[in-house]
């Protein structure tokens, strides 16, 4: 299958006029992790990682520009924004202005369909569809790479969810000024050979977390003696991983997916204190991953932080995979994912 760039439908509006745009994104999964960052005002990464974008649960926004509002007006699922997820936006969208050389405030209304504790995140598909549908209103004529380069400053993940299938985020360098170090972190397509994957959702704990993902992660590369290491052995990871893909050795791809997930949330436990995101539920659908191997069935387990599980198969085995993990964690909940499309601006837009 080869590797899918953004759809960029539709005409942006000229620069300086007031515009609209509606733009689509999905959210992804991170088979080589992305954990901890080197620059928290650019969202730089520490390490490069690579993820598959799902078919589930679209974020549908739309940016329309107001001459005459005194502030930015942003609705979440039908409600005003509020507390930290308004501030984002609110700061996403000044970036946004800045490089456009525009003042007008913004109308922003995102629709998400991710359900509230899937196990999936949905800043990814959120801030790709905002920075799809922001830099058309705005007038910017952006590429694929620039645009992944601006979604990543909304949510280091949602660099990814700018491309369809499978997509990789370069981490940069630290060697140079601020904006080479910003030119050099974006993501691109993965070209994959014929593996046809799935990858099944395993939600053990839809509550919220002990600990959040951004302490977790401040916490493990400040105090982990294990997260250098990791760090390394995960470049060699993604490296392995791409060619696994290109040659459509799923197999391999699997192993490599499970040990690098693994091997992150041993740096989390390693941690002073130890955040520790794996419940009794979770070591049980890992054991069922086993014994689906066991059995014949090529079934590959990868976690984000948190307690919730997602097992990587193909999609011939992706029913039988679903139904071993739901009689494994019967009080959780199953979703079949598969890849997913890129993110496109809807036509219309302008």
């Amino acid at each position: 299958m080869s590797a899918e760039r953004p759809a960029l439908l539709g005409r942006a509006p000229d620069r300086g006029s007031a515009g609209w745009a509606t733009a689509v994104a999905h959210p992804n999964i991170a088979l080589i992790k992305y954990w901890g960052k080197r620059d928290e005002h650019l969202i730089l990464p520490r390490v490069d990682s690579l993820s598959m974008t799902l078919d589930l649960f679209p974020t549908t926004t739309r940016v329309r520009l107001d001459h005459e509002a005194g502030h930015d007006e942003v609705t979440l699922n039908g409600r005003p924004a509020k507390g930290e997820k308004l501030r984002r936006v609110v700061a996403f969208l000044d970036l946004v202005r800045k490089r456009a050389g525009l003042t007008s405030k913004a109308v922003v209304a995102s629709e998400n369909t991710v359900p509230t504790g899937a196990g999936l995140a949905s800043s990814a598909s959120g801030f790709a569809a905002l920075a799809v549908a922001a830099a058309a209103a705005h007038g910017l004529d952006l590429d694929a790479t620039a645009l992944s380069r601006l979604a990543r400053r909304g949510s280091g993940s949602a660099a990814r969810s700018l491309f369809g299938g499978f997509a990789v985020w370069h981490a940069g360098t630290d060697s140079g000024t601020a904006e080479q170090a910003d030119l050099g972190s974006y993501a691109e397509p993965v070209a994959v050979g014929d593996i046809d994957p799935a990858l099944v959702i395993a939600v053990v704990d839809a509550g919220p977390k002990t600990t959040p993902s951004r302490a977790a992660m401040r916490r493990t590369v400040e105090t982990s003696p294990l997260y250098e290491p990791w760090a390394v052995s995960s470049g060699d990871d993604l490296a392995q991983m791409r060619a696994a893909l290109r040659a459509g050795d799923f197999e391999t791809v699997g192993e490599i997916a499970e040990r690098n997930a693994l091997g992150m949330h041993a740096t989390m436990l390693a941690a002073r204190p130890a955040v520790r995101y794996l419940s009794p539920a979770t070591l049980t659908v890992l054991d069922r991953v086993l014994l689906l191997r066991e059995d014949g069935v090529p079934a590959y387990a990868t976690m984000d932080a948190g307690p919730n599980v997602k097992v990587l198969c193909r999609r011939a085995d992706a029913d039988r995979v679903a139904e071993a993990v739901r009689d494994a964690a019967p009080a959780g909940s199953v979703l079949v994912a598969r890849e997913g499309p890129g993110a496109r601006l809807l036509p219309g837009s302008g």
